[in-house]
């Protein structure tokens, strides 16, 4: 199931036949940080997938936030 918000689309435990589609498992993998807030500009359009943890996004001009989590 995909919900949008913010123009950000959010898929829910995505199948594995997509995630290998995409090639997931051959992506680079972020490091595990400690929680922080940082600002982060996409300028193009961005797939990722979360493996753990879980992220809020406040779009630019916004209070309300987008929440990412592991299997998003």
């Amino acid at each position: 199931m995909a919900t949008e918000k913010f123009g950000i689309l959010i898929e829910k435990n995505p199948p594995e036949s997509k995630l290998t589609q995409l090639g997931v498992r051959n992506w680079p993998k972020w490091d595990l940080i400690p929680p922080s807030k940082f600002p982060w500009t996409f300028s193009t359009k961005e797939t990722c997938y979360f493996l753990q943890g879980i992220v809020k996004v406040y779009p630019d001009g916004s209070d309300e936030s987008v929440e990412i989590e592991a299997g998003d």
